[in-house]
């Protein structure tokens, strides 16, 4: 049973659970302001209706005679002559009894006569029991009187404190179909949203039931980089298979002949049996270190994106090839800091063979130079040239071919220049062979992917 693999939670609980918590938060700033702003309206049209009783008032006020207040026409709300009413007038001044309203019976309305308002003033008051008042009042100096008098009307909240919880009632309703009907919107947006991925999760079941390689099916723009991505690792992977059968239909094609010699001598009991089988040894091994030393390369370019500095793997080649070749001279040039996108044993490995080859068949010099064209971006060169005879224009191909040698009285096995081109393809390089213009000998150029950054 595979490995079920660990996730992160589901993306439309995310998008759920975003959408809500701000839909919440707005809802609730939007409905605080939008009852803010009703409450105020409310109050202020409730405190213009108080207000122009007040100016009526004012307006019917004189003082009599005896220096009292009173009206030279009666005011025209009904409801200031029901006792108890709920709108209730009174003047006050100081030094002089209060002149209130019909309405307020036996009560008077309590007033703080330490200040002086030139305009009308609005506040809430609760010195009757169980019934709040709204009570707008104004300081005026009356004609003919030096007496501040305090004309103030009251009127019951009840009226408006209904009016606002009815609004409030209205705005709680209609705030929560709202947020149900957002919530609802956001829910059928995450499924329709997310449903290109589940229509990738379909393809990839299908590539796996009808064994496609590839995911051809429409998506969105947002999607088709991950199809793209999918598919790339699809090539990649077939690419790999296909590596891997044609490694091993090519080891056991080289394997099938050595191993026939062997078996037809063995069988005919040859006097050089032991000879033979040593030989056709030594072969089959060259053909297992050459497939193990491809495999080997194809693995690590799988595992990711590799980085290896040229000159620091050249200066250690050139370290273990000096023991060597003592009486030849080595010289190693260009930019130390060039990187190129390959394993550093790989690297040594393709160095390695080069620069012992150019040491073996030169004629006593070989000259290393690491990225001679730094202009060049995608790539990166090593140059590795000798003083040796070189090789024809003819034969530099067939150079390249497993166990193929140019000079026989040279040891060697012949499959150095082949596993070097092989593990540089690999890497998506390329391997040249010219003449050195400076040493008149070979000239092998090695191009491999440059690392940026």
């Amino acid at each position: 049973m595979p490995a079920i693999a660990p996730h992160t939670g589901s993306l439309a609980q995310r998008m759920m659970l975003i959408a809500a918590g701000w839909i919440t938060i707005l809802l609730l700033v939007g409905g605080v302001a939008l009852d803010r702003s009703l409450t105020s309206l409310v109050e202020h049209n409730f405190d213009d209706q108080i207000s122009y009783m007040l100016t009526a008032m004012v307006g019917a006020a004189e003082i009599g005679p005896d220096g009292e207040v009173f009206f030279n026409r009666p005011l025209g709300d009904q409801r200031f002559l029901e006792p108890n009413s709920g709108l209730y007038w009174q003047i006050s001044g100081q030094g002089h009894e209060d002149f209130p309203s019909r309405s307020l019976w036996d009560r008077s309305l309590k007033i703080k006569q330490d200040h002086f308002d030139s305009q009308p003033h609005s506040y809430d008051s609760a010195q009757f029991p169980g019934e709040p008042l709204r009570v707008v009042e104004r300081s005026i100096i009356l004609p003919g009187s030096k007496t501040v008098w305090w004309f103030v009307v009251a009127e019951s909240r009840t009226e408006m404190d209904a009016q606002i919880a009815r609004i409030r009632s209205i705005l709680v309703y209609s705030f929560l179909v709202l947020g149900l009907g957002l919530l609802l919107m956001a829910a059928l947006q995450s499924w329709y949203g997310l449903g290109p991925l589940r229509r990738v999760r379909l393809a990839i079941k299908r590539l796996r039931d009808t064994g496609a390689n590839r995911v051809t099916e429409p998506l969105p723009l947002e999607v088709q980089p991950l199809v793209e991505e999918l598919n790339g690792l699809l090539a990649h992977t077939e690419r790999q298979a296909e590596e891997a059968r044609t490694h091993a239909g090519n080891l056991a094609h080289a394997l099938k002949t050595p191993l026939t010699v062997v078996m037809n001598a063995a069988t005919a009991q040859a006097p050089d049996l032991s000879e033979t089988v040593m030989r056709e040894a030594a072969v089959m091994r060259r053909q297992v270190d050459h497939h193990l030393a491809r495999a080997r390369a194809v693995g690590r370019r799988a595992v990711g994106r590799s980085h290896a500095v040229i000159w620091d793997s050249a200066e250690a080649v050139l370290r273990a090839v000096t023991r060597l070749y003592e009486a030849t001279r080595f010289d190693l040039d260009g930019k130390r800091e060039a990187a190129v996108r390959i394993e550093r044993q790989d690297l040594d490995e393709i160095l390695g063979n080069l620069i012992e080859n150019a040491a073996k068949y030169g004629g006593g010099s070989v000259f290393v130079t690491v990225d001679p064209r730094p202009d060049t971006r995608a790539f990166c060169e090593v140059w590795i040239e000798d003083d040796g005879i070189g090789i024809p224009a003819e034969e530099r191909e067939r150079i390249f071919a497993r166990g193929a040698r140019l000079d026989t009285d040279k040891p060697g096995t012949g499959l150095g220049l082949a596993i070097v081109r092989d593990v540089v393809e690999i890497y998506g390089g390329a391997v040249l062979l010219e003449e050195s213009e400076d040493l008149g000998g070979l000239l092998v150029r090695v191009r491999l992917p440059r690392a940026l950054g």
